[in-house]
């Protein structure tokens, strides 16, 4: 399963430190490269500018800005994207309710097998 998702460019926007840190080193132990992570839009920004992630992972509420445009941006580019919030499913705005989402606290097993099915499905 892990194969699959090694050597992929991951983009982590999360702004709680140490979810932050526990995603990155999920990520890099299964051989995924990390962009980040960081914790706002606007850094968020900044990195597309000089890296091309193969996917995302967003927490959907930032500080007091939401995700909503930067995965807009993303979806875009056609970078998967994959939510991982505090917010249940009801809460999602139209647009993004077909979106994978995990919500918090999320299992390391569980995220690495949602990317890994974004993987097979296409998605990054």
């Amino acid at each position: 399963m892990r194969d699959l998702l090694k050597g992929k460019r991951i983009l982590v926007v999360e702004d709680d430190y140490f979810i932050a840190a526990d995603m990155a080193r999920v990520l890099q132990r299964d051989g995924m490269i990390v962009i980040g992570p960081v914790g706002s839009v606007a850094e968020a920004n900044d990195t597309l500018g000089t890296h091309a992630p193969d996917a995302a992972i967003l927490d959907i509420e930032l500080g007091s800005k939401t995700s909503y445009r930067l995965a807009d941006r993303l979806i875009g580019e056609n970078v998967p994207v994959l939510f991982v919030t505090g917010y249940d499913g009801w809460h999602l705005p139209e647009p993004y309710v077909s979106q994978p989402r995990l919500t918090k606290p999320t299992g390391d097993e569980e995220l690495v097998s949602v990317l890994h099915s974004m993987m097979k499905d296409g998605r990054c």
